[in-house]
């Protein structure tokens, strides 16, 4: 992209890293030390350019359903700008290889390939180590980093519901424990990023490569992830785990609709399925029997008949219902699109 003149004013002597579009002449841009934001000229305000130093103590995420809000904590305050949300995981990796670097927790320039949040759990992969945070915040001071030439194993424990992965630094398995369908795209990061790094083609080589065993753990039926007995075929992983816990299991939002929509076929009740049978016995009993007068089979067919109008009704009701949301919407989306700019620009705090 072409950059303005604001944002050449404001590099100095530092050169642009890393870049992202927000749309319009809105963009990000990333130096070694700073986090540069750039609005363009709108109807309510001129070009500006905002500067966020990676020498925060903090990183904050909070996503909307349009909007995702980055704020930075430093010694003397903190400082926030918003994206749209469809730029906010780049905007998010990007951010972290200025903040990581800036704290010496990972190389100046080394790049971010992947975030994955589980509730208050956070993974950063980078392309030569793995940073573990635990905590509301995405980032901060109390970190865990575990590099790529340390590492002498790899294996993944697949469960039910918890796939654990197991990085041995120096002979001490690091355990990370994550849920499964969320995993696969941890595991795919986690190895294309060690791969990489010792130039191998696959996890036994990888293995071989560092020392460890390549035998990748499956437990047997009645272990959970962690190979402790479950009691039977309970898909909960045991509390009380010396790892990081089961709060990442269940996150908030989907992670927990998903884990309820498994549970739903084993719960219910046992004269469930009985009730349902003895109702369709019930039916088959009286179209068995075949003595009547003739009344009952009358009255059925008026009510049969009122049902089919009823439905006609509710349908020809739903019709015009329908037609008039229509007509409503179009009506906003006119509206709408002679004030969509302002909006804009009064969201983004110009």
């Amino acid at each position: 992209m072409d950059v303005p003149d604001l944002v050449r004013q404001a590099l100095g002597d530092e050169e642009i890293r890393a870049s992202v579009s927000l749309g319009d002449e809105d963009a990000v841009c990333m130096t070694p030390t700073r986090t540069l934001v750039y609005r363009g000229e709108g109807l309510l305000s001129d070009e500006t350019i905002e500067e966020y130093p990676h020498d925060a103590e903090r990183v904050d995420v909070s996503e909307g359903r349009r909007k995702t809000k980055f704020t930075l904590a430093y010694v003397d305050g903190s400082k926030s700008f918003t994206v749209p949300s469809d730029r906010g995981e780049t905007m998010l990796e990007r951010l972290l290889e200025g903040v990581l670097g800036a704290a010496g927790v990972a190389e100046a320039g080394e790049t971010v390939t992947g975030v994955y949040r589980f509730s208050e759990l956070t993974l950063i992969v980078t392309e030569n180590r793995i940073v573990r945070h635990i905590g509301d915040a995405v980032w901060d001071e109390e970190t865990e980093g575990y590099a790529y030439g340390d590492v002498t194993g790899l294996s993944f424990e697949e469960g039910n519901v918890a796939t654990q992965v197991v990085l041995e630094v120096d002979g001490r398995p690091e355990r990370i424990k994550a849920p499964s369908e969320e995993a696969r795209l941890l595991r795919r990061s986690i190895e294309e990023t060690l791969f990489d790094y010792y130039d191998v083609d696959s996890l036994e080589e990888l293995n071989e490569t560092v020392g460890g065993d390549a035998e990748e753990h499956s437990p047997a039926d009645g272990e959970d992830a962690t190979g402790q007995a479950t009691g039977g075929n309970d898909p909960t992983p045991q509390a009380g785990s010396g790892d990081i816990g089961l709060d990442p299991l269940v996150s908030e939002g989907d992670d927990g609709g998903r884990s309820g929509g498994r549970d739903s076929g084993f719960g219910e009740p046992p004269g469930s399925t009985g009730s349902s049978s003895s109702g369709t016995s019930g039916v088959s009993g009286t179209g068995g029997s075949s003595t009547g007068t003739g009344t009952g089979a009358e009255t059925e067919s008026g009510a049969e008949a009122a049902s089919r109008e009823d439905i006609e009704e509710v349908n020809d009701q739903l019709a015009e219902l329908t037609e008039a949301v229509k007509r409503q919407n179009e009506l906003l989306e006119r509206h709408n699109k002679t004030i969509k700019q302002l909006i804009k620009e009064l969201r983004q705090g110009r």
